[in-house]
């Protein structure tokens, strides 16, 4: 019996071990070094108007009136831009849910802005693999600057002129594409005059 427990006890002295070092040491290790490090990013990038939470530059949020830039469709249910719930459709391009989907949020920008006769870009029609995305392309937001224009009674150089200025480029001029941050661009129009 002796022998036996002398041949488990390294194996359980490293099971405790490496539970303690993996399990608990090295996340609050981790966690520790990004609140330092990065501590927005960490505390969820959070973003604040007159201290009222607004929500996340990190997580898209759903804008459905027309004097704000809408956001990137949203796969996740029951509501949109659940971050609980992220997750791709998984529907593929000819399946016709998606085509329907498709369909439908076309009709919903036609109808919105029945005079722009711009091709819609894909990122408006279409969810991203996790359903969050909180950014939109250079061109989706260009095809609703007109109707944003008209709401809020400004000129559509004074909204291409935002578009530009909260346009972020490429990451390190090579990683990713030309984007915009919906909420950040929606606040800076409510900051407008």
């Amino acid at each position: 019996m002796n022998s036996l427990f002398s041949q488990f006890r390294p194996a359980v002295v490293l099971f405790v071990g490496f539970s303690l070092i993996v399990g608990v040491a090295y996340p609050y290790a981790i966690t520790g070094i990004g609140k330092v490090a990065f501590n927005k990013q960490a505390e969820g990038s959070l973003v604040e108007r007159d201290g009222k939470l607004i929500g996340s530059s990190l997580i898209g949020q759903a804008f459905s009136s027309n004097k704000y830039f809408w956001s990137r469709p949203s796969a996740t249910s029951p509501m949109p831009n659940n971050p609980t719930a992220s997750s791709g459709s998984n529907l593929g391009p000819f399946n016709p849910a998606q085509m329907d989907a498709v369909k439908g949020r076309i009709a919903t920008l036609q109808a919105a802005d029945p005079e722009n006769k711009q091709k819609i870009p894909v990122d408006l029609v279409t969810a991203s693999a996790s359903g969050l995305d909180p950014e939109i392309s250079i061109a989706a937001a260009q095809y609703q600057a007109t109707r944003i224009a008209r709401e809020r009674k400004m000129t559509n150089e004074q909204v291409m002129a935002l578009i530009e200025q909260f346009s972020q480029r490429p990451v390190m001029g090579v990683f990713g594409e030309p984007r915009v941050n919906v909420l950040a661009l929606n606040l800076a129009l409510d900051g407008a005059k």
